[in-house]
């Protein structure tokens, strides 16, 4: 084989790997709607996960005002860049062991390229970050939404809403959640939000949890 037959095998090889680490932003754009349910690209915005706005060049376990960082994440050296991202993305568990991340990994390596290709894309500000699906705005609800009143006897919670209603619920069916973002609840204005299962579940969401025992009443009719 001459020099030039053998420089044009090498390359025919490598070309593929060339292409594949640079990924595919359209493709990786329609990857992340299913790392969406737990991380925004909006900066500021945490969910389950940290937002990964303006991920690349950041240190794991920095992002602004996220508290939920496991200690394995954030006492790590890692710097988020192609390289680190792909082991992550391919491996949690033994990138980062310990870590709190729910999440087995994602085995197709041309799938990873396109997805941190995004990722990069997004951050470097070439794409506009996708706004987070499923928050309604809270303070924007009408009265039907609003509770009143909450009242507790035996293993029954019954919730006074803004309209007069009041909705019956098993205690074990009902939640009671807080929303401290700007589209959470006004503090003295809990939220009721359904939770499917045909209406007899819901979750009550209050600005700061120190509202639910001025709302709860133990009070038999």
């Amino acid at each position: 084989m001459t020099f030039q037959h053998a420089f044009a095998a090498l390359a025919a090889l490598c070309a593929p790997a060339v292409a594949l680490a640079a990924g595919d932003a359209a493709r990786g754009a329609h990857g992340f709607r299913a790392c969406a349910a737990c991380h925004s690209l909006v900066a500021g915005e945490h969910r389950t996960g940290p937002t990964l706005a303006s991920v690349f060049g950041r240190r794991a376990g920095t992002a602004e005002g996220f508290r939920r960082y496991s200690d394995a994440v954030r006492q790590s050296a890692v710097v988020w860049n192609e390289k680190s991202l792909d082991a992550w993305l391919r491996d949690p568990a033994s990138f980062i062991p310990g870590n709190a991340m729910a999440y087995q990994g994602l085995p197709d390596a041309r799938a990873r390229g396109d997805l941190i290709a995004y990722l990069r894309a997004v951050s470097e500000g070439k794409l506009a970050a996708p706004k987070a699906p499923g928050l309604p705005d809270l303070k924007a609800v009408d009265a039907g939404q609003r509770v009143s009143a909450i009242r507790h006897c035996g293993d029954t919670y019954r919730v006074t809403l803004g309209d007069g209603g009041v909705h019956a619920f098993w205690e074990f069916n009902l939640r009671f959640k807080t929303d401290s973002s700007p589209r959470g609840p006004r503090q003295g204005e809990p939220v009721i939000v359904g939770a499917g299962m045909g209406g007899d579940r819901a979750q009550v969401v209050f600005a700061v949890p120190e509202e639910f025992s001025a709302f709860i009443r133990n009070e038999c009719p």
